[in-house]
């Protein structure tokens, strides 16, 4: 019978024995949602508890009042007078309202407001009681606190004392896009709060009206200083000039001094300009006759043609030329009149050079003329210059001592009024803000917000259980569902077996309830194995099953005696114990104990009819363990304990072994090579997963030719509840009324 399974077992390989690599799938969505579903019920009670925690605390604590004046700073306010040499103006930046909200913050006005509001007359905040508690002798005793016992408390003293926990009551708001701020006080007295945010700001104007009045009056002083010192240097350069005047001889330069040299030395100067033309002229006249001269032409030169007695005669001289032409032509050179007019023409021609030498004289006579008088007015000239000289050298010297006399005085006349201006600023100073909203008695308190707190301790709370909760789900690494089978063991779902109740097996052991209660879930489980079986190698018309699990107590000899008696209905089946440590078939069962079985049978000690027992109501036979061996591997691995188990399947159409688990002993793995398939049983939500995938590896290198994984105990509400696990069983009426009650008993089996 071995040999027909043999042709089984590559195809059996090529499923199981390359699986793909180890990877675990990430939670999605609704995995989260069920997990949070299964624990709601904590979730919701840790959440619950958090809040009533937190409403415990809240209620215990003093209720804190917040009181808010809002104040105007006005940056562009108007001067009574313009002194801003004294003290710079507001500016409209930004930069200069930042720094006046920081001024109410400082330490100057908030001790000003302490004083003015006396807060040592309040409970919450006079340091006095303090002095002999026992935190302020261990502050002082470690260092971190001076001892109060050697104050002397005064207001100033009481003041400073305050500060520290004054400035964080005080909360300064800048409105945004605006001139405004909201000075807020915190304190557990509603009215308390109002006076003191009313007091902060008034402090704050009257501390700025009062740092004005001193820069304005530090000022003044110092104005004062400055005057009188410049009233003796004015003195002094006044006397130097009156003195630099009566022995410079002096009246008025300006107006006296250069009416007489100045006005002649501008008509020399209009007379210069007029001679240094005019000879200018008659130079170039001059220059072209010399230059004439050498070629011998002066007629041709401009300043001889436009000469009105030169251009005459050169008129006459071109009547006779023309009229010699004519009687050349008319009568030739031989005639009287030809004679006549060739005489008239040397006249002509001597009269225009008398007149050419005449032009050029005059010429070269004015040029010369034109030289000296150009040198005459020269001379005059340099000397209206010395004297003009002269007289500014004594009005730089004059000018100098004035403008030192008029700086004097202007310095002088700008203190004197600028003295005069700070006298009235310091009368007239107008506040730098006012106050638009005073504070008002507040009549809830702003802290702390009860409800707001208790709703989100108990959000927290739930997302802290939630993430607990998630983070447990997430550790827990059991098989919860059908589908943890096959995508963290890599192997296919044989079946599932259900939770069994206590209604379930109050009447009979777990053992027979199969026999005992055909019509419930187990019952129709164990015929889904059981056809899951006959469905794997519908070829071979013997099957020898072996049942193991990873742990003890995973219900593997349970199922064992339940599919054994499933395969009892239509085949002959044979059930054995080869759990030969820990034998419990023939304890569930109710069996004798101590009878002969396998270890007998393969020792060949007792024959195959001794080692038998047949179970009442059913056709199942059933092989003990028998005596215990001292070494059950050795028997399990000797070649009589394979030529029993031929002989066996040659009597039985089914062989179902049940054997130790596989992470215990190897009895399992040395039996699965000569089973035509092997049956591995987990626990829900109690086996490992990796625990059961090792053991299934162990299985497969082991050769043997695994069928599926029977995931035992899995309750089918809970998983359809939380993990949507949908099975059939019981949602569609499978499991109440019995499959085989509508169809038949018969009909389940292949």
């Amino acid at each position: 019978m071995t040999s027909q399974a043999t042709p089984e077992q590559p195809h059996h390989k090529q499923i199981f024995l390359h699986d793909p690599a180890d990877h675990e799938e990430k939670l999605d969505i609704l995995e989260y949602w069920r997990t949070i579903q299964k624990r709601k019920g904590q979730i919701l009670a840790f959440g619950v508890i958090f809040a009533v925690l937190a409403a415990a605390i809240v209620f215990a604590m003093t209720p804190i009042y917040r009181a808010t004046a809002t104040l105007m700073i006005e940056a562009g306010k108007a001067k009574v007078v313009t002194i801003d040499d004294v003290y710079s103006g507001a500016s409209q930046n930004r930069e200069y309202f930042q720094t006046q909200v920081e001024i109410i913050k400082s330490r100057e006005v908030a001790i000003k407001a302490i004083k003015k509001a006396e807060l040592w007359n309040s409970e919450e905040f006079d340091p006095r009681p303090d002095a002999d508690s026992m935190l302020t002798g261990l502050l002082v005793s470690v260092g971190l606190k001076d001892d109060p016992a050697g104050i002397e408390w005064n207001d100033d003293t009481l003041a400073e004392a305050i500060y520290p926990v004054f400035v964080k009551r005080v909360v300064i708001e800048p409105v945004r896009l605006s001139q405004l701020a909201k000075i807020s006080f915190d304190s557990s007295s509603a009215a308390l709060s109002a006076r003191v945010a009313n007091g902060l700001a008034l402090a704050y104007i009257e501390s700025d009206m009062d740092a004005r009045y001193k820069v304005t009056q530090q000022a003044s002083n110092w104005i004062q200083d400055r005057l009188a010192s410049l009233r003796v240097s004015l003195e002094e350069s006044e006397r130097m000039l009156q003195q630099y005047r009566e022995k410079a001889g002096i009246v008025d330069v300006k107006s006296v001094g250069q009416s007489g040299v100045g006005q002649q030395m501008i008509e020399v100067t209009s007379r210069l300009v007029e001679a240094r033309l005019r000879r200018a002229e008659a130079e170039n006249a001059y220059n072209q006759i010399k230059s004439a001269k050498k070629t011998g032409d002066l007629t041709s030169l401009p300043a001889v043609i436009r000469n009105p007695i030169v251009a005459d005669a050169l008129r006459q001289e071109s009547q006779a030329e023309r009229r010699l032409a004519e009687l050349t032509q008319r009568y030739g050179t031989e005639h009287p009149k030809y004679m006549q007019a060739e005489g008239e023409l040397k006249s002509a021609r001597e009269n225009l050079q008398r007149q050419v030498d005449t032009v050029v004289a005059s010429i070269t006579q004015e040029y010369e003329v034109n030289k000296g008088t150009e040198r005459t007015l020269e001379g005059q000239m340099a000397s209206a210059r010395g004297g003009v000289q002269d007289i500014n050298r004594k009005e730089f010297e004059l000018t100098v001592l004035e403008r030192e006399v008029e700086s004097n005085r202007q310095i002088f006349d700008m203190f004197v009024k600028r003295a005069k201006e700070t006298s009235i600023s310091s009368d007239l100073q107008t506040p730098v803000a006012r106050v638009v909203d005073m504070a008002v008695v507040p009549d809830r308190p702003v802290k702390p917000q009860k409800l707001q707190i208790i709703l989100i301790s108990f959000i927290l709370g739930v997302f802290i259980a939630t993430l607990a909760a998630l983070v447990l789900e997430r550790l827990d690494n059991t098989l919860k569902t059908s589908d943890d089978v096959e995508t963290k063991l890599k192997t296919p779902l044989l079946t599932a077996l259900p939770l069994l109740t206590d209604d379930e097996v109050a009447r009979e052991s777990t053992a027979r309830i199969f026999i005992d209660n055909p019509k419930c879930l187990y019952s129709e489980a164990i015929r889904t194995a059981r056809t899951g079986v006959l469905l794997s190698a519908l070829d071979v018309p013997k099957r020898l099953l072996l049942i193991t699990s990873s742990l003890p107590g995973e219900g593997k000899t349970t199922f064992s005696i339940n599919l054994a008696m499933a395969h009892a209905h239509t085949k002959k089946t044979l059930l054995i114990d080869a759990d030969m440590r820990r034998p419990a078939i023939s304890k569930g069962l109710g069996l004798q104990p101590g009878a002969m079985g396998l270890s007998n049978l393969v020792s060949g000690t007792a024959k195959l009819e001794d080692c038998l027992q047949h179970l009442d109501g059913s056709s199942l036979d059933i092989m003990p363990s028998g005596s215990i061996p001292p070494n059950p591997v050795e028997l399990l691995l000797s070649q009589k304990f394979k030529d029993t188990l031929d002989h066996l399947m040659e009597v039985y159409d089914v062989v179902i072994i049940d054997s130790p688990p596989v992470e215990l002993v190897s009895d399992a793995l040395v039996i699965s090579p000569m089973a035509t398939g092997v049956i591995y049983v987990s626990r829900a939500n109690s086996t490992p997963w990796q625990l059961a995938r090792r053991g299934l590896q162990r299985i497969r290198r082991a050769e043997g030719q695994l069928l599926g994984v029977v995931l035992n105990r899995l309750d089918f509400a809970q998983a359809e509840k939380y993990y949507g696990e949908y099975s059939g069983y019981g949602k569609y009426g499978y499991g109440q009324t019995g499959y085989g009650a509508v169809y038949g008993e018969d009909s389940s089996a292949v």
